[in-house]
């Protein structure tokens, strides 16, 4: 299986981006997904997710500014994001998480797309 994130780029504060993640086979669709992002120095940090029955979660600093999708049809994860500051600006990557159990969880990752903020 591979996830390739595409998307990301330079824009200015108050733009925006949307970034995809497609997949090699039809793993979102028995997956959960998000998108995490790093910046430099710091650790990776959960971004937004939504589950396979489409439920989303995020991270109280792009609440109201992000949104995650899916499109099971297209094997393909979305991140639209609006409103975008300079503390927006990592490396963000797409995941896919499959569970086998409810304790047994195999994560998938893309390969990364830097966003970059200018003030």
């Amino acid at each position: 299986v591979q996830l390739q994130a595409c998307g990301g780029g330079l824009v200015q504060a108050g733009g925006s981006l949307r970034l995809s993640c497609a997949s090699s086979g039809t793993i979102f669709s028995a997956s959960d997904a998000g998108w995490y992002r790093q910046a430099p120095g710091k650790q990776r940090e959960l971004v937004a997710s939504i589950s396979t029955g489409g439920s989303t979660n995020y991270a109280d600093s792009v609440k109201g500014r992000f949104t995650i999708s899916r499109d099971n049809t297209k094997n393909t994860v979305y991140l639209q994001m609006n409103s975008l500051k300079p503390e927006d600006t990592a490396v963000y990557y797409c995941n896919a998480a499959r569970y086998s159990s409810p304790v047994t969880r195999r994560d998938y990752w893309g390969q990364g797309t830097q966003v970059t903020v200018s003030s």
